[in-house]
């Protein structure tokens, strides 16, 4: 399989403070605090860019401040052909990424304009040269943005494009609810949550039961557990556990971008599903030693 790489989903301007004592009510905690680019979707088309996929391309609303032109060309930058549509209505969206000595990261979100990606800015004609439309999950958490990631979705399998989803926030997805949450990424080929979002989508606590019942409804289920891994499910059953590299972590944000990202350039150059998510391991693992949900500055 070859061609480009459509990723329509959030950009957004996160604000991580890595704070290695736990955080102090009422006073002061010291951290170490930085403004980087970041957003699930523009995390996984850079992230696919890195892991070699030559033509990657990214829809996303931002507002008209001034970080808009800073996203594109942090884009650009990484290899992206981003597509911004500019909102006066919202501001770029704003994420307080929280990181603990642990290296679990916990958000404050501002969704600004990335939820505000409407049907008029999504036009078939983004579909032309592409072979794998990827939605960011959290397209589907507010009702203008779901019906655009929807539209998107049906355009895609008219087309006879895969379309693969993550559905980045566990949080979410439990404020939506599980029923409409499943109902709005059904058609999807390819499913990539992590171990937390996959238990609660399908009641079960255990990775291999909840990925395997996922990938009866999906054909392809890769879930992420970790410092341990992923299991790759196909057809109801775990196909494949694979094991990331041990690293010292210092920030998880974007770990999961890194493994979606690297996973579908993997399978855009051709490798199979375990080979995809060996690459995917491989990139998580590098996330999780850099600030921030991109890739390291080659």
């Amino acid at each position: 399989m070859s061609g480009a790489l459509l990723v329509v989903g959030d950009v957004v301007t996160d604000v991580v403070a890595r704070h290695r004592a736990p955080l102090a009510p009422a006073t002061d905690t010291a951290a170490e605090i930085r403004t980087l680019p970041g957003g699930a979707g523009a995390n996984v088309a850079c992230w696919a860019a890195r892991a070699g996929c030559a033509d990657v391309r990214l829809l996303g609303r931002v507002g008209t401040d001034d970080r808009a032109a800073w996203h594109e060309e942090r884009l650009r930058l990484a290899g992206v052909r981003p597509s911004l549509v500019r909102d006066a209505g919202a501001p770029t969206a704003t994420v307080v990424v929280l990181v603990d000595a642990a290296a679990e990261r916990t958000f404050l979100t501002d969704s600004g304009a990335a939820f505000r990606l409407a049907p008029g800015d999504w036009s078939p004609t983004l579909l032309d040269g592409v072979s794998h439309l990827h939605l960011s999950g959290y397209l589907f958490f507010a009702g203008v943005s779901r019906e655009t990631a929807r539209l998107a979705l049906a355009t895609a399998r008219e087309r006879g494009v895969p379309v693969s989803v993550d559905p980045a926030s566990a949080g979410f997805v439990g404020e939506l609810g599980v029923a409409p949450f499943l109902a709005s990424v059904a058609g999807a080929d390819v499913f990539l949550p992590n171990a937390g979002e996959a238990a609660l989508l399908t009641g079960l606590v255990g990775p291999e039961e909840a990925a395997a019942a996922l990938s009866r409804r999906f054909p392809l289920v890769a879930v992420t557990t970790g410092a341990a891994g992923a299991l790759v499910a196909e057809a109801g059953r775990v196909v494949a556990r694979v094991a990331a590299p041990a690293v010292r972590a210092v920030d998880s944000t974007g770990a999961g971008d890194a493994f979606t990202g690297a996973f579908l350039a993997a399978r855009l150059s051709g490798a199979g599903p375990v080979a995809a998510a060996e690459a995917g391991c491989r990139a998580g693992a590098v996330a999780v030693t850099v600030l921030g949900g991109r890739p390291p500055a080659s």
